[in-house]
């Protein structure tokens, strides 16, 4: 083992002096072996040897060093070409060779070589999410061949304008723009629409006019490193255009992880970017004023789906008649565009939800079934593994710290680390975080890298989603009690030591699946009778295209509501192909009652983390019965919420009354039922309309919420040819003596092929007298 390593310091040393001496060094150390090794045992496999960067730029001096090491392990020049398979001489330098076992492990030695990697067998994924949620391009029966890929469909994203030269953004394969679309696409900073617009990316516009004149001078898009143009410098709305319709590209990933080919929910579909965020004090900055100009014109030009993973600001949301997105998208929706909205990222408390509106479709975050598992060894040979987006080197042994304090004082958390902590410089810190603060990691991370640490592990709540570090800083989360276990370790010997290894990716069981931490939560502040969020789908370490500030990274992780909006509008434009006739609200119908069933493992928290569930774009292409609504319905519900008349007509711009007696809220034609007071009883309306077989017959089955009865009349529905529309009642009586929190339960519907469920909600409000 000393021996060993002595010759890898020599080697280290020679090699920055010239080549031949690397060669040199090589050979005497594969001399001392390479008569052993041709005696191995026969059997062979291909093995993957890793050598790192390039040592310079002359492919075929790379290739050189590749061949003449494989033959002195193999013995002959003869041997050597004959085991190779690969060069890689381009991006990185290491070859693909068959090996013995024996052969492998004594490359592995050399000390040139990072690591040997056994050649797994390896099917194409689509960077999980889409393969998660069963679209995958392999099947042929499911929606996204069914709808022949979202062909014909355009998608308007709302958002902070696109990269136009990445991959996933070209035409290849695409026929002819639609020659129903009036868009346009609008010149700008860095953003000539000869060379940007295509096939794929068919309208591109901006508007900054309403932040202006709000921020009172002109924008300075120097300062804040923008372009006054639909360029996006952020890299957000270049992430969720490819997620909903980016085009296929194959072998992508993020440095190693989360291999697969990318693509969005409808590639085929075609895509009109509507810039209105902007960075302006930190993040993204977008006016109402923006965004409803932005409305205006996609409304004109044509689009089907429209995208925003955009959200106001909390505490105190708009009502809909003086909230810039809701109007914006009831006038869409009023065209028969559907919209979908981002519940926002303020979770995980109760009431956070946003974008709240009937007419929207308002999605959740989940997780995926995929993990980063990173190996982490102590001193004392203990493995374990953590949770990281770790890509660099494996770390070797190196020293180990946690922060102690005297015990009267407050123990160290993650968050209060900070660049003062000079004495941190050299290790890896083991740090702890509270409950408060979900950017700790983030900042922690930070700290400890500029006050010159090698390494951070967080012990943290583990229903908090996964964050990474830059410039592969291993940055490895595991739970409080590893946490624990770690800091017992450091505690009991004199010099504590760790090991971080490169993450890996792992797919499928047993990672569950969860509603995301951020993902706001309702119920709606607003209007507590309608259910928010409608559907949750995969919003947790997406792997989409970005805006290239490295031009080594095209595509990153991303996190957010902002993720899994595009995913839901990916799937809205198949079902738009699929059933151009439907309309925004059948869309959101099949949507919500057709989700991933409980039981299986994408079951999570309660309706108020993820409304319906996740989203099952297969069953939603046939979900038999959908709950309709029409503009009526939403004024319907306007009227419910005690808007004047005078109100709801600037609203739909023509006179508009209500009716004398108030309407109810629980009778809007919604696809879930939400009973936020319930004292004794009440009794609600639901219609369905039938479209699925012409002739069916469908049956109630009622699984009440606690403490809830309920009862549905009729209980069976039966469609024909001349009825295809049915409405029930839904009594709900509470056996409770108290107020309660909300409980939950389902009516479903079926006709043994179809399976159209409701959640339902309910809280019992036992009004006290006051004497």
């Amino acid at each position: 083992m000393h021996t060993r390593t002595m010759n890898s310091v020599r080697c280290s040393k020679s090699s920055n002096k010239t080549l031949s001496l690397v060669f040199l060094c090589l050979l005497s150390f594969l001399n001392e072996q390479h008569t052993v090794l041709t005696l191995a045992e026969a059997n062979s496999n291909v093995y993957i040897v890793y050598m790192g960067t390039r040592q310079h730029d002359d492919p075929e001096l790379l290739a050189e060093t590749h061949h003449t090491m494989l033959t002195r392990v193999l013995g002959s020049i003869e041997a050597s070409a004959e085991a190779m398979v690969y060069s890689y001489k381009h991006g990185f330098s290491g070859f693909a060779a068959k090996l013995t076992k024996a052969q492998a492990q004594a490359i592995s030695e050399l000390p040139t070589v990072l690591q040997v990697i056994p050649n797994r067998f390896h099917k194409s994924q689509t960077t999980r999410s889409w393969d998660y949620l069963q679209l995958s391009s392999y099947s042929t029966t499911n929606v996204l061949h069914k709808s022949k890929m979202g062909n014909g469909v355009i998608i308007g994203l709302i958002d902070t304008g696109i990269w136009p030269e990445s991959q996933v953004f070209r035409d290849e394969g695409l026929g002819p723009i639609p020659s129903r679309w009036r868009g346009i696409c609008e010149s700008g900073e860095l953003f000539n629409t000869r060379k940007t617009c295509n096939r794929k990316l068919i309208g591109a516009r901006y508007f900054i006019k309403g932040l202006q004149a709000e921020y009172g001078q002109p924008y300075n898009s120097t300062e804040y490193q923008e372009c006054l143009s639909p360029r996006d410098r952020s890299g957000h709305g270049t992430s969720t255009s490819s997620i909903a319709c980016g085009s296929f590209v194959a072998n992508v990933s993020y440095n190693g992880l989360g291999v697969g080919t990318v693509r969005g929910g409808a590639p085929l579909a075609r895509l009109a970017m509507y810039k209105v965020c902007w960075n302006l004090y930190g993040g993204g900055v977008c006016t109402g004023a923006d965004i409803l100009k932005a409305f205006d014109e996609a409304i004109h030009d044509g689009v089907d789906v429209l995208s925003l993973s955009i959200a106001p600001d909390l505490p105190f949301p708009d009502v809909e008649i003086h909230n810039g997105i809701s109007i914006g998208a009831f006038h869409a929706v009023a065209k028969g565009i559907t919209v979908v909205c981002a519940a926002g990222n303020a979770g995980p408390s109760a009431q956070t939800i946003q974008n709240t509106s009937p007419w929207i479709i308002t999605v959740a975050a989940s997780t995926i079934d995929r993990s980063f598992p990173t190996p982490i060894t102590l001193g004392n040979n203990w493995t374990t593994m953590g949770q990281a987006m770790f890509t660099g080197k494996d770390t070797g042994f190196i020293n180990l710290v946690y922060p102690e304090v005297p015990e009267l004082l407050s123990p160290r958390y993650c968050e209060s680390l900070t660049p003062n902590d000079t004495w941190l410089a050299g290790n890896v810190v083991l740090c702890f975080t509270s409950n408060s603060n979900h950017n700790a990691v983030e900042d922690a991370a930070w700290s400890v890298k500029d006050i010159g640490c090698l390494g951070l592990i967080i012990a943290i709540n583990p229903s908090r989603y996964l964050h990474s570090c830059d410039d592969n800083f291993p940055c490895v989360q595991v739970s409080y009690e590893i946490g624990t276990q770690i800091l017992y370790y450091i505690r009991s010997t004199r010099n504590p030591l760790v090991r971080i290894r490169p993450s890996k990716t792992h797919l499928g069981r047993p990672v569950s699946t969860n509603v995301a931490y951020f993902s706001s939560r309702g119920p709606s502040s607003i209007s507590p009778a309608i259910l928010k969020p409608d559907v949750a789908a995969p919003g947790v370490h997406i792997l989409a295209a970005v805006s290239p500030h490295n031009p080594e990274i095209a595509y990153n992780f991303q996190s957010g509501t902002s993720m899994a909006t595009p995913h839901v509008s990916g799937i809205v434009a198949l079902l738009k192909s699929l059933h151009p006739d439907w309309s925004p609200a059948a869309i959101k119908s099949a949507l919500v009652t057709t989700v991933f069933a409980e039981g299986e493992p994408m079951k999570l928290a309660d309706p108020f983390d993820y409304g319906g569930g996740i989203v099952n774009s297969n069953r939603a292409a046939d979900p038999g019965l959908v709950y309709d609504m029409g503009t009526a319905d939403y004024i319907q519900y306007l009227c419910a919420m005690g808007n004047n008349n005078s109100a709801i007509s600037q609203l739909t711009e023509h006179p508009t009354f209500c009716p004398i007696k108030q309407p109810s809220i629980l009778d809007v034609n919604l696809p879930s039922i939400t009973i936020p007071t319930l004292g004794n009883s009440t009794t609600l309306t639901r219609t369905v309309t039938n479209v699925g077989a012409v002739n069916s017959r469908y049956v109630a089955i009622i699984e009440p919420p606690r403490g809830i009865t309920i009862a549905v009349k009729p209980h069976i529905l039966i469609f024909n040819s001349m009825i295809k529309t049915i409405s029930f009642t839904v009594r709900a009586s509470s056996t409770q003596k108290v107020s309660t929190g909300y409980t939950f339960g389902s009516l479903t519907w079926t006709d043994g092929v179809h399976t159209v469920r409701s959640p339902i909600s309910v809280r019992t409000e036992i009004v006290e007298s006051y004497d």
